[in-house]
């Protein structure tokens, strides 16, 4: 993680001090477990728990120089500073009952900050589909003058995204929070299913089904998947901002702040920075998910080839996420939208847009489609190449007259019917679940 894209609430998080603060949590949780089974002494977690408040990450790393294990610098330097209690903690316990356990706490405390992220999100798309369902603009595949659609619809296209996007993290959190406490291979050779069922309930988590000596590695990828999909999408609508701002285009761009500068030579530059921006972090989370993948096929019942990837994509992972929630939000709330510029480039065409509503007026008078399809073109052809307007040349055209009056033809050019089902679409995007 680097402090320039990183949220202050996952730079605390992802911090060693979290991380060995959520290590005490587990084994006190487990500790309290064994207790309540008799197999612990009674006050033994109550005992060790005021340290968790002296824990000093510093110490634990320089213990490690030496042992060369982190779990065992971090048992160690309990035991400096709780004493006899200490020696309990552990007790049938493996590295990755903490390790594991340790990372789902933290993973679905992540996940939940994605997920208010998101929601806030939602929430500013929202407002600006509803202020835009109204306002025309063209559509366009593959980048060219299509049918006629509204900007309230464009952006709903990328509410609905972000919503799918808010299902599969809900559902990524149900699948990450999930521990372990069943010691060396999981099978609970010092331990009990019951004792880690009562531990890991007390923290928020259930049982994993068989944990080999880990939790399965498919739980993790799960999230990556879907924070991967949710950056995709999140770069969908900044590649859409990118081309609304370019100065031919100009049907919307992002905010341009008082004392902004776009750039150091040319003075005049209003560039689409944010949306750039957004572009290229949503690599770093996409590219989190490949790892994660690998991650899954582990050696037997345990090896450790996942760890150093873990402890460097998924911190990255979760708070470029997060930053880019952050930042999208802000960018949809700001977004300076052109009403006039989008009438001029839907108009730009002369009404080209109504060609395939010509095409089939003309099949429901008897043409055969392809016979209708040719005589739509070559007056489109025509338009297109600049000699005059299009529903002029259909209306001079002595075969379509045939076939349709001028006020048929006049008909396929309503702008209000073309777009009847506008707040139908809205309406779907923002009510479906």
């Amino acid at each position: 993680m680097i402090p320039r894209y990183t949220p202050k609430d996952h730079e605390q998080l992802w911090s060693s001090e979290t991380r060995y603060r959520t290590w005490l949590e587990v084994e006190l949780a487990a500790c309290e477990a064994m207790e309540r089974a008799g197999i612990v002494p009674t006050g033994t977690a109550d005992a060790v728990r005021p340290v968790i408040d002296r824990l000093d990450a510093r110490r634990i790393d320089e213990i490690e120089v030496t042992t060369k294990h982190d779990v065992i610098a971090f048992l160690t330097h309990v035991e400096e500073l709780a004493g006899p209690p200490a020696r309990w903690l552990h007790r049938g316990m493996t590295s990755s009952d903490v390790l594991d356990t340790s990372f789902a706490l933290l993973l679905v405390r992540a996940t939940d900050s994605l997920i208010k992220r998101t929601e806030a999100l939602l929430a500013a798309f929202r407002a600006r589909v509803i202020e835009h369902e109204k306002t025309p603009m063209i559509g366009r595949s593959h980048g060219i003058h299509a049918e006629p659609t509204t900007f309230g619809i464009a952006l709903a296209g990328h509410h609905a995204e972000i919503a799918r996007g808010l299902e599969r993290l809900r559902e990524a959190r149900k699948e990450i929070a999930w521990g372990k406490i069943a010691g060396a291979v999981g099978t609970y050779a010092h331990l009990t299913p019951a004792i880690e069922a009562d531990a890991l309930g007390r923290l928020g988590l259930q049982a994993e089904t068989v944990a080999t000596q880990i939790v399965p590695r498919d739980r993790h990828a799960a999230l990556h998947l879907a924070m991967a999909l949710l950056a995709a999408g999140i770069e969908r609508f900044a590649t859409n901002v990118r081309h609304w701002q370019r100065t031919e285009v100009l049907e919307a761009e992002e905010p341009f702040t008082a004392g902004q500068k776009g750039s150091s030579a040319m003075p005049h530059k209003r560039n689409p920075i944010l949306s750039e921006n957004l572009c290229g972090l949503a690599r770093i989370v996409r590219a989190a998910a490949i790892p994660a993948l690998e991650n899954v096929a582990l050696w037997h019942e345990r090896d450790i080839s996942h760890s150093s990837v873990e402890r460097m994509m998924t911190p990255d992972a979760c708070a470029t996420l997060a930053f880019m929630l952050d930042r999208t939000k802000r960018l949809v709330e700001g977004l300076v939208v052109y009403p006039e510029n989008l009438k001029k480039n839907l108009e730009r065409t002369g009404g080209l847009w109504a060609s395939e509503g010509v095409l089939l007026a003309l099949v429901g008078k008897g043409l055969p489609r392809q016979g209708a399809y040719v005589l739509v073109q070559r007056n489109a052809m025509r338009a297109f190449a600049g000699e005059g307007a299009f529903r002029d040349f259909l209306i001079a055209d002595a075969d379509i007259r045939a076939h349709l009056s001028e006020a048929d033809i006049h008909a396929q050019f309503d702008l209000d019917h073309a777009l009847t089902h506008a707040h139908t679409i809205v309406e779907r995007a923002l009510t479906t679940p």
